[in-house]
């Protein structure tokens, strides 16, 4: 057995709610079927990909009963249950999947209550760490009213079904209704080097003690591109996605990362790269590529 002292996680701590986490967390979508539907072609290689999460010491992992649907979800419970008291499971609510691999809305009352219930089944829990109310669609946030769909994860969480709230897919006027019908500890939005829109949001979540958890942060499916990424990461010696991690980490201390994957290797290869030290010079000509989009 190898008993080499696992370094420490790139990035520290962060705070959410009455749980520290590490910043350098996991999301497990990419652990279910093509398209995020069915199971894993390999299944015990997913379950390796978990239970390597937990020894690297990554304490936060972000799931959904919508992956799969109920893949990633029954992958964490047979992989880590019971959960040790410091792994804190992040999901999300809001919508639902259709036989064509779409992701319909949901967000009644009884929708929300229904699928909040089938999380806890599926995970195995008594109580979920973190529900993420997600609004919008596949191409962003809209505008709308989030006070039915969050005023009932409020009841929830006074039933004590769910610890803490977060928003997602969200726009900064809803995380403001949000936050005066209950506590918000997180907003997950979509956020990389090339898609900067939320710069001003992130600066002001933090003043406030709020995480902000980047979907999509090495640009979804398709990844980031950029000569300047190119040029850093190749004065680094480093992978470009892995500048790309580091500098969100070193972008503000409320950053929490969640980058997925099915591979064992390509999971440390993520954790070391975000590790990696950026310069002032490398950071400036990094930040560049936001402010070159349109």
């Amino acid at each position: 057995m190898d008993s080499t002292p696992t370094p420490p996680l790139p990035g520290g701590t962060w705070r959410l709610g009455d749980s520290t986490v590490t910043r350098f967390g996991y999301g497990a979508m990419q652990l279910a079927g093509p398209w995020v539907m069915g199971p894993p072609a390999d299944r015990d290689g997913a379950l390796a990909v978990l239970r390597e999460v937990a020894a690297l010491g990554i304490t936060h992992i972000d799931t959904s009963e919508a992956y799969g649907p109920r893949t990633t979800n029954e992958l964490i419970r047979e992989a880590l249950h019971p959960c040790p008291q410091s792994l804190f499971i992040a999901t999300k609510v809001g919508a639902n999947r259709d036989a064509q691999g779409g992701w319909p809305t949901a967000r009644r009352p009884e929708d929300l209550r229904k699928q909040v219930h089938e999380n806890l089944e599926s995970l195995g829990v008594e109580a979920l760490d973190l529900v993420n109310m997600r609004m919008g669609d596949a191409q962003g946030s809209r505008p709308g009213s989030i006070a039915e769909a969050f005023e009932t994860l409020a009841d929830l969480q006074r039933e004590g079904l769910i610890r803490h709230l977060g928003v997602s897919n969200v726009t900064a006027e809803q995380i403001a209704e949000a936050r005066g019908i209950a506590p918000v500890v997180c907003v997950q939005n979509m956020y990389n080097l090339a898609h900067r829109h939320d710069d001003d949001l992130i600066d002001h979540l933090a003043a406030d003690g709020i995480a902000y958890v980047p979907f999509f942060p090495l640009g979804g499916f398709t990844p980031l591109q950029s000569e300047a990424l190119t040029r850093v990461a190749s004065r680094l010696g480093a992978a470009p996605m892995s500048v790309a991690l580091a500098w969100l980490l070193r972008r503000s201390p409320n950053i929490l990362l969640i980058p997925g994957t099915s591979t064992i290797a390509h999971l440390r290869e993520n954790v070391a790269g975000a590790g990696l030290t950026l310069s002032d010079e490398d950071v400036a000509e990094l930040d560049g590529i936001g402010s070159a989009q349109p």
